[in-house]
C-alpha cells in the first residue's frame, strides 16, 4: 500500500528535487500527484511500497542533517563576508518598510492588550 513520504506544501523546489534524486539513487519507487488547481493540495511524494518507509526516513534524516549543516555554513560564510541580512542592514536599505512594519506590530499589540480592558 502506498504511503505519503513528503507533503510538498512549503517545500522549496531545490529540496524537493534533492529528495526525488535521493529516492531514485537508492532505488525506492515513488510517485508524485500534481498539486490541485485550487491550491487545496500542494502535492506530495508517495512511496509505492510502505515497507520502504523506514529506509526512506533514515535516508531523509541523513539528508536533512547534511542540508542543515550546509545552510549553517552558508549563513556563517555570509556573516563573515558581511553579506548576511541584519536588522540594521534592512533598516538602511528600506527604512519606510521597517517603520511601517514596526507601526503595524505596535498597533496589533496595542489592540490586543488594551481592547479587552476598553470593552469591559
Amino acid at each position: 500500500m502506498a504511503k505519503l513520504f513528503l507533503n510538498l506544501r512549503n517545500v522549496p523546489d531545490d529540496e524537493a528535487d534533492d529528495v526525488r534524486e535521493l529516492l531514485k539513487r537508492h532505488a525506492i519507487d515513488f510517485y508524485e500527484p500534481h498539486p490541485s488547481t485550487w491550491g487545496i493540495s500542494a502535492g506530495g511524494i508517495w512511496l509505492n511500497d510502505a515497507d520502504a518507509l523506514p529506509r526512506a526516513k533514515a535516508l531523509m534524516a541523513d539528508y536533512q542533517q547534511q542540508r542543515r549543516a550546509r545552510a549553517l555554513e552558508e549563513r556563517a560564510a555570509a556573516a563573515r563576508e558581511g553579506r548576511a541580512e541584519t536588522f540594521a542592514g534592512l533598516f538602511r536599505a528600506r527604512p519606510w518598510y521597517v517603520l511601517g512594519m514596526l507601526a503595524a506590530i505596535a498597533l496589533v499589540l496595542g489592540l490586543t492588550l488594551a481592547l479587552p480592558y476598553v470593552l469591559l
